[in-house]
């Protein structure tokens, strides 16, 4: 097991998916010299610029020419620099890509993974900071992945490679530099699959990405007040895995999903609908949520850190939802 960093495990399933096939292929602003993020670094000396494609500034035109790509035989990895900017390429993905194995009844494939940065951090303001995750859990035909662990970012990068239908593979900006034991060898992470990363008993937090992180240390610390709590990562949220969802909330009675994305239309309203379809008498109390403020975010470092979740709010969500025990 190597120790490598989240944007080397990127780099690593990158190189390695290319070397074995021909047809997988990068296109996107400024990849050929490694990106804004350096997570290309170095693949155009060695794959060349017919597979690692800089391409003009217009998400439309090559999020549109990773379709076509897709559709003909290629396995596209088409790289939005922000996940904000996903807003101009929607129409591709949302009524080509996500449509096309459906509407030509099964006999085109779709194997196209769109990566891009998501979630706030850097005081990058309010159009580069956003967390649209959920608007791609609404769409049918979408897989939606949002790893957070070197050794996941790895494993889910090659399986949505593999996969025969279109991804949307976010990683968190703040996630690059993060650490965490990889295998040296060759191996995947399945889509549908949440990781518990902590096992508790009084209360489930619900989240994924970088809130997973937070939800971890919050967890430690109320662990030194004498409260439990199991914190699973969600990994992907389409499919999301709701059998490991509710076999801990049948523990803990209690759950609190979190975040990072604006409260209100996030992903977490959708979760706790389905845990209360699905197993509202396992429930002790009322399930809660938490995420950012319904703001733009702001460009004041100080100011963003008030809006999203953090440590000491997800350690005061999981005090209030205990306070009836």
């Amino acid at each position: 097991m190597a120790i490598i960093n989240y944007r080397q495990a990127l780099n690593d399933a990158l190189r390695e998916e290319m070397t074995e096939d021909p047809t997988v292929m990068i296109m996107g602003c400024d990849v050929a010299p490694g990106g804004s993020f350096g997570v290309t670094l170095g693949l155009l000396d060695e794959f060349g610029p017919k597979r690692v494609r800089s391409t003009p500034i217009s998400e439309p035109g090559f999020t549109g020419a990773g379709v076509g790509a897709a559709a003909t035989g290629l396995r596209p990895i088409v790289e939005i620099l922000y996940s904000d900017w996903i807003t101009m390429c929607s129409d591709q993905i949302v009524n080509m890509a996500a449509k096309m194995r459906y509407m030509f009844g099964g006999k085109v494939n779709m194997p196209l993974v769109i990566r891009s940065p998501f979630g706030a951090g850097g005081g990058v303001a309010a159009q580069h900071s956003q967390s649209l995750e959920a608007w791609f859990n609404h769409i049918p035909g979408l897989k939606v992945c949002t790893p957070i662990t070197p050794y996941d970012v790895k494993g889910m990068l090659k399986e949505a490679i593999r996969d025969n239908n279109p991804v949307m593979f976010f990683e968190h900006k703040r996630a690059y530099q993060l650490k965490g034991e990889v295998p040296e060898g060759d191996y995947t992470v399945p889509f549908g699959k949440a990781a518990v990363r902590m096992e508790g008993t009084d209360i489930t937090i619900v989240t994924y990405s970088m809130m997973a992180v937070y939800a971890q240390s919050a967890a430690k610390k109320l662990a030194e007040e004498g409260i439990s709590c199991e914190v699973i990562d969600l990994r992907s949220l389409l499919p999301l895995d709701y059998d490991t969802v509710m076999a801990s909330i049948a523990k803990t009675g209690r759950v609190l999903v979190v975040h990072e994305a604006m409260l209100r239309g996030g992903i977490g309203g959708d979760i706790i609908a389905e845990i209360i379809e699905r197993g509202f008498d396992l429930l002790d109390a009322p399930p809660a949520r938490l995420g950012a403020l319904n703001v733009p975010l702001p460009y004041n470092a100080g100011l963003e850190s008030l809006c999203i979740p953090n440590e000491a709010t997800i350690m005061e969500a999981v005090k209030k939802a205990l306070s009836d025990k």
